[in-house]
């Protein structure tokens, strides 16, 4: 199977469509990458940034570039030698913008008449035979006078529309009336109030997005339908490999997967089959090893990394901390991570997952729901997903998380054992619907219970609070990141590796930077008071979390009145995403306007009066915070799987939240400073704000890794002697060597390395980023790393 030897993540949008990046070919080439891998390319809803969001699955979206522009960058990469990969959405479609989508389009017209019904997973017979749409602003009496009918006939539309502001409803054939109500009984669809979607919905959606529709791919002609101009693209040679987007929500993410390996590799041939799935593994699950993939997008990569940089020592100091935070603000102590994603999760199920709840227990055998309430039923129902340690299972595979559940919910809930118990033997009965809809349904409650909501409270270290991170887990040990990576490398050696995405809550660098909070708690403790005496929530955990982020994300360009003003109204949106998602005291269906004042109040004064305090103490860590930027490229980059460099990743990367990690990124400047380090004679760059060094490690290492495929083969840790001995992290893969500074400002604290050395293979080396020869056997760390706090060290011959 031909796979990359590294990947250049590319955000593909109007702003940013196909054309263009056919320009930035060369320049990924000249960064070192090896294959190009692009975000949604078919038609999305307008004015989409982000692409998941499918409207036509027949062709490339014309305002991303359209098939012209996709043959045009297809073109470029392959002059430049570039593969590529891109990102595909078997799960759901947009359906907010109802005349964009023919399919839904024609569903919302003609109901189960329609060619498309069954490519959505619709509940008909709960809907009474209607699509239930939930748009309104209030219950239809309420608001009926400002539904209209347009009889005015339309080639989509030939019996007219319903409208609702600009909301656009097809008219089923036959039934125009100038009498709303009656018009609207006669519809295939029926207009609900927003807040319905929570518990009345009929159709699946992604998660909690109602404006997205789930998809049944499970069947043939569905899949077929869906993957026609997906199949084009490999079969002309338009793309090497596909990424799969949220397999987990499909009704059978592994058969799915084999559906699509014998599909490539008709379109394609034996060596059309590099396929990466975008799976949340838990911490310690192991990805399905019959799954036809190559692996996943590399989230458990990214919190190993971002672990073995995270100083131990910290973690008591800081849960103290929180527990001071949370005993000002009257709240009670945390009990543990593990009680506090119950909660979130139980939340979850209780509110915007309770008509996926209901839908299972509709399809419970007869014999179940005669015996037991329905009310118990889905009581129960709630509190195993409350309970579920992992995304999902892929029954008969992952029983043991289910039992585990079981086990949980009835020790939590002793009142509803019988119930529990009897749902067992139809959750895991493969034969029944409903055991398939449970599985698709753990996802979501955990999605949004645990990323979109328990990560926003959990805030004592933002940066482990990342996607496919337990945030339990507060460091790794040298021996630990070792371990898991020799695992990787003997088990999906050719899985993606990530650091940045578009999908994690904060950018890198942004968490390279709070990680050296937990060197220095007592100084963060300190600070973080003075930071609320000048601004503050009145909740003090909430406050943590978004001064980390302040502090974490502050940009050099904050140093200009108009870069502050950028940043300022960054972090207005960073605030209100992370207290509403954190829905402890303001939340996106109800707001606490108090509350969401004092926290804008918290952002005006950081990037205003308090602006220069904020900038001395990013002063005092910076240095701190770049190093670790360093070492997590480079282990990244040089470690077992697929490394990914997410666009503008490659200088430091200190974005929030979506939508600020899917901001414009200036390739001409960086074109421009790659070539400055290219230069012959150029200055080693300095560690500092302008990131030129970051571009050094980033283009450096994925050069050798282009160049040098042979040399890794394997995976062997380095071991260093001496006092500071615990602050570098080190492996060879076969001929090249990555080292990293860990814990820099425990390391400066201590005087430095003094004489721990680096035990080498007496073999000579050179350090590329430097220039620098090294003879083989030990090498003194304070030569090796005089100038970089990291170091690739090729062995000699160079290679060929």
């Amino acid at each position: 199977m031909r796979h990359p030897l590294s990947t250049y993540r590319l955000q593909i949008r109007e702003s940013f469509p196909l054309g263009t990046a056919a320009e930035v070919t060369g320049y990924l080439r000249d960064l070192g990458v090896s294959w190009a891998y692009l975000s949604p390319l078919l038609e999305a809803t307008p004015g989409s940034d982000h692409g998941y969001d499918v409207v036509d699955v027949t062709r490339v979206d014309p305002a991303r570039g359209g098939a012209e522009g996709l043959a045009r960058f297809a073109e470029a990469a392959r002059a430049e030698g570039l593969g590529i990969l891109i990102d595909i959405v078997p799960n759901h479609m947009g359906v907010s913008e109802p005349r964009t989508n023919a399919w839904w389009w024609d569903v919302l017209r003609q109901g189960r008449a329609s060619a498309h019904a069954d490519a959505f997973d619709i509940d008909w017979e709960f809907g009474g035979g209607k699509v239930r749409v939930p748009v309104l602003g209030a219950d239809l009496a309420e608001v009926i006078d400002e539904i209209s009918y347009d009889p005015t006939p339309a080639a989509d539309a030939p019996d007219g529309l319903v409208r609702y502001y600009d909301h656009v409803f097809p008219v089923a054939p036959g039934t125009g009336t100038s009498e709303i109500r009656a018009l609207l009984d006669a519809q295939n669809f029926e207009l609900r109030f927003w807040q319905d979607e929570a518990a009345d919905l009929n159709y699946r959606r992604f998660f909690a997005v109602t404006t997205l529709a789930g998809v049944r791919v499970e069947r043939p002609e569905v899949f077929d339908a869906t993957h026609a101009e997906i199949l084009r693209w490999v079969r002309e040679g338009l793309a090497d490999g596909l990424r799969v987007d949220h397999p987990d929500g499909l009704v059978d993410p592994g058969g799915y997967l084999d559906r699509l390996a014998t599909a490539l590799r008709d379109a394609g041939g034996e060596d059309a089959g590099y396929v990466l799935v975008e799976k949340i593994l838990e911490h310690g699950e192991a990805l399905p090893s019959w799954w036809r993939t190559a692996g996943t997008t590399g989230y458990d990569a990214l919190a190993e990394i971002d672990r073995v940089l995270t100083d131990p020592a910290g973690e008591a100091a800081l849960d103290a901390l929180d527990t001071r935070l949370r005993a000002d603000s009257d709240l009670a102590p945390l009990t543990g991570w593990h009680d506090l994603i119950h909660d979130t999760k139980r939340r979850i199920a209780d509110t915007i997952q309770v008509s996926e709840i209901r839908r299972i227990v509709r399809g419970l055998p007869s014999a179940l729901r005669e015996e037991f309430a329905a009310a118990d039923l889905q009581d129960a129902l709630a509190e195993i997903l409350a309970c579920f340690p992992v995304y999902r299972s892929y029954l008969p595979a992952g029983r043991a998380h289910l039992d585990a559940a079981v086990g949980e919910a009835e020790e939590r809930r002793p009142e509803l054992g019988d119930v529990i118990e009897a749902l067992v033997p139809a959750l895991t009965d493969t034969d029944l619907e409903i055991a398939w809809r449970f599985q698709q349904t753990t996802g979501p409650v955990m999605a949004k219970g645990v990323e979109d909501t328990a990560f926003y409270r959990y805030t004592r270290l933002g940066s482990l609070t990342e996607v496919g991170g337990d945030p339990a887990e507060f460091s790794l040990g040298v021996d630990g990141f070792h371990a898991a990576q020799a695992q990787r490398q003997a088990s999906w050696p050719t899985a993606m590796t990530t650091l940045s995405t578009h999908d994690t809550k904060r950018g890198e660098d942004t968490r390279a930077r709070i990680a050296v909070l937990a060197e220095i708690p007592a100084r963060w403790a300190e600070l973080l008071g003075e930071f609320r005496d000048i601004a503050s929530t009145g909740h003090g955990p909430f406050d943590a979390l978004l001064w980390q982020a302040i502090v974490g994300a502050w940009p050099a360009s904050a140093s200009t009145p108009s870069g502050l003003a950028e940043y300022r109204e960054r972090l207005h949106a960073y605030a209100e995403k992370a207290a509403r998602e954190a829905s402890e005291v303001t939340g996106w269906w109800e707001q606490d306007e108090a509350f969401e004042e004092r926290m804008h109040a918290v952002v005006d004064a950081a990037t205003g009066p308090a602006a220069s305090r904020v900038q001395a103490f990013v002063d005092e860590i910076a240095a701190d915070g770049w190093s670790n930027g360093l070492a997590a490229k480079l282990l990244q980059i040089t470690g077992p799987g697929v490394p990914d460099v997410y666009q503008g990743s490659e200088l430091w990367e200190q974005s929030l939240v979506d939508p600020d990690n899917r901001r414009a990124v200036d390739f001409a400047e960086r074109a421009r400073l790659l070539a400055s380090l290219d230069a012959e004679d150029a200055p080693l760059p300095a560690v500092d704000a302008t990131g030129a060094a970051k571009l050094l490690v980033t283009s450096r290492a994925l050069r050798v890794r282009r160049d040098c495929p042979e040399r890794y083969t394997l995976y062997r840790p380095l071991v260093a002697a001496g006092a500071a001995s615990g602050h570098v992290v080190a492996f060879d893969r076969g001929g090249v060597s990555a080292v990293a500074t860990r814990l820099p400002h425990g390391l400066r604290a201590t005087g430095g390395w003094g004489d721990t050395v680096l035990l080498r293979p007496d073999v000579a080396a050179v350090d590329v980023l430097t220039g620098r020869r090294f003879p083989g056997g030990p090498v003194p760390l304070s030569e090796l790393l005089e100038f970089l706090p990291v170091a690739l060290l090729v062995d000699e011959p160079a290679c060929s």
